[in-house]
């Protein structure tokens, strides 16, 4: 019993063995990939940077509606803001006496530098003392004087002043485009030129649209030139003021009802073409031609023969950028057309609309005449006396700069005061 017993305890050892040898092995579960990280994101890409604003002031003679020089300025600036990245206008128009009693323009100026401008255009001649002051007193705000030549160093009135650039555009070859239309059209030979106030500008403008005006008249339309009459009449300043002016509506007037068929005007409003409309719808043949603005003829397009404009924008694009980068440079500007296209906006400094009521071959002798002035025609070529009969230019000379912008008094075959 008692080996039974041992031998039973034998198997079961034996058992327990096999069983244990015979079992797989427990296997660890399989080893998971160790946990990665979220791919990288890009970095968010920042918004392009803003220009830094630029704040340019403009100070207008006249409304900065007035369909004339102070409206193609106001627009001119409308076109610095969509082509100069951060420039922003701030302006005050009506800036005259009348308007403003016994507030000056560099009054005004500092009130727009308080509003942000580190730059102020003034757009009209008779603010040139205070625009000189206000240069002087502000050294660090840049200073454009349209039609000024204070910074011109062969002119009458040079005054050092690092930041003011004078502009203007050469006006000259408009107003003799507004001339030989006007001579190509004219029915009775007589011309009228409705002035602002007398000054060298006002001078050499109306004296520029003569000589326009006369070369028409004798090369194309083949007429003796003391046969064209041409005057002045002069209101005494850019636009009517009430009480102090001539009234340029009676001016007009007068000259439709002595005579002159075609009026040019020197003057920043409109006059000329809504009298010379009014006359036509009574009946009469007469015709205008506005100033300053391209779309000066709206007012009057069956009478009206086109119009000499002033394209300030692209010139005040390139000065307003120096001055925001800081490579502005004190300059005296007399533009020039763009001859390959006179009214090219994004280029020429003055052009010359067509008016509906140019005919055809007036039109296309005026074309010719741009042309030739285009391929270097230059009317300011003597011989040519002064209104006194004072000789001007000898036989073949040719006038500099100083001697058109300074013209002492009208030339001769003009009629109307030089001073």
């Amino acid at each position: 019993m008692r080996h039974l017993t041992k031998l039973f305890s034998v198997l079961l050892l034996a058992a327990v063995l096999l069983s244990a040898c015979g079992a797989p092995a427990a296997t660890e579960a399989p080893a998971q990939p160790a946990a990665t990280e979220a791919p990288a994101q890009p970095a968010a890409t920042e918004a392009p940077a803003q220009p830094a604003e630029f704040v340019f002031g403009l100070l207008m003679v006249g409304p900065y509606n007035d369909h004339g020089w102070s409206q193609a300025h106001y627009e001119a600036g409308l076109y610095v803001e969509k082509n100069v990245p951060g420039a922003k206008m701030v302006y005050a128009d009506k800036v005259n006496p009348a308007d403003r009693p016994g507030t000056t323009p560099a009054q005004l100026a500092e009130d727009l530098v308080s509003k942000g401008a580190k730059l102020v255009i003034f757009n009209s001649d008779d603010m040139k003392d205070s625009a000189t002051e206000f240069a002087k007193a502000h050294s660090d705000v840049y200073v454009i004087m349209a039609s000024g030549d204070q910074v011109w160093k062969d002119g009458k009135a040079y005054t050092e002043m690092a930041n003011m650039t004078n502009i203007m555009g050469k006006m000259e070859y408009g107003k003799m485009m507004a001339g030989c239309a006007a001579a190509l059209t004219t029915q009775t030979g007589q011309i009228g030129f409705l002035g602002p106030l007398i000054n060298d500008e006002t001078r050499r403008l109306a004296a520029s649209a003569y000589l326009g005006a006369r070369y028409c008249w004798t090369n194309y339309a083949g007429k003796n030139a003391a046969d064209l009459k041409f005057k002045v009449t002069w209101i005494g300043f850019w636009f009517n003021i009430p009480g102090v002016t001539s009234d340029p509506t009676q001016v007009a007037d007068e000259f439709f009802n002595s005579g002159y068929d075609v009026v040019i005007s020197g003057i920043d409003t409109t006059e000329a073409v809504t009298e010379a409309k009014k006359f036509a719808g009574e009946g009469k043949k007469v015709w205008a031609l506005p100033y300053d603005y391209i779309g000066a003829c709206e007012e009057g397009k069956e009478i009206c023969l086109g119009v000499p404009f002033f394209n300030w924008g692209p010139a005040y694009v390139t000065a307003i950028k120096s001055a925001a980068d800081g490579s502005w440079t004190s300059q005296f500007l007399w533009n020039d057309p763009d001859w390959a296209n006179i009214n090219n906006p994004d280029s020429s400094a003055v052009g010359f609309q067509k008016g509906a009521a140019l005919s055809a071959d007036a039109a296309a002798n005026l074309d010719k005449f741009i042309g030739e002035l285009a391929g270097g025609l230059n009317l300011w070529k003597g011989p040519l006396k002064l209104q006194d009969g004072t000789e001007y230019l000898k036989d073949g000379e040719v006038a500099t700069d100083f001697q058109v912008w300074y013209l002492p008094k009208l030339v001769e075959g003009m009629d109307g005061a030089s001073e």
